[in-house]
């Protein structure tokens, strides 16, 4: 999608601060990090929210959550952390493009805000 901020930033147009890539996915460091660990995850195609999973490209959700446990393992995220989405407007949705914020490093409160 040509005005979809996240879909630059999977095609390489606006930099960010990358911990993981590969073909289907794109990690990067929140530019405004709600812990001391806190980085996206979001699917290289566009899928504007959670509600725009289908059979068809339900496979790269599986993908990210395998990706999420990968990187919860290389940086020793072992006491805990907590994976996010949010979906539309009134569900603190921001961005049009599916993407899960991991948060860790700090005690996460529940329920959250």
């Amino acid at each position: 999608m040509q005005d979809c901020l996240f879909c630059k930033m999977a095609a390489g147009d606006i930099p960010v601060s990358k911990v993981y890539e590969d073909d289907t996915v794109l990690a990067f460091h929140d530019i405004d990090p709600q812990a001391p660990v806190h980085f996206l995850v979001i699917p290289k195609t566009h899928i504007a929210s959670p509600g725009g999973i289908t059979p068809e490209n339900s496979a790269v959700v599986a993908h990210i959550f395998e990706v999420i446990a990968r990187l919860a393992e290389d940086l020793e995220l072992g006491n805990g952390y907590r994976v996010v989405t949010n979906c539309g407007r009134d569900g603190g949705q921001s961005v049009p493009h599916l993407h899960f914020h991991v948060l860790a490093k700090r005690s996460l409160a529940w329920p959250p805000g």
